[in-house]
């Protein structure tokens, strides 16, 4: 386990905003959007989405992709009561 940062409460391991890391895009069965750093190896159930940059580059692009928040589950099951 990471000890907090005393000055910001992060963790040790984690990476400040103003850091030149590079970081993918990543994405889940259930269309749930997140980043990871790109010296990494991915998670479990994790799929790289296409995008790499800055940390704030791939946040924004997220912000444009992710429209609708909800599990795929969740918009299937809802689509197919639609019917």
């Amino acid at each position: 386990m990471t000890q907090p940062d005393s000055t910001t409460g992060a963790g040790a391991d984690e990476v400040r905003p103003d850091t030149d890391e590079v970081y993918l895009v990543v994405r889940n069965d259930e269309e749930q959007y997140s980043i990871w750093r790109a010296d990494r190896e991915v998670p479990a159930g994790w799929h790289p989405e296409g995008m790499r940059g800055g940390r704030q580059e791939c946040l924004d692009h997220i912000g444009v992709i992710w429209t609708d928040m909800r599990p795929l589950s969740l918009r299937r099951r809802l689509a197919g009561a639609d019917v």
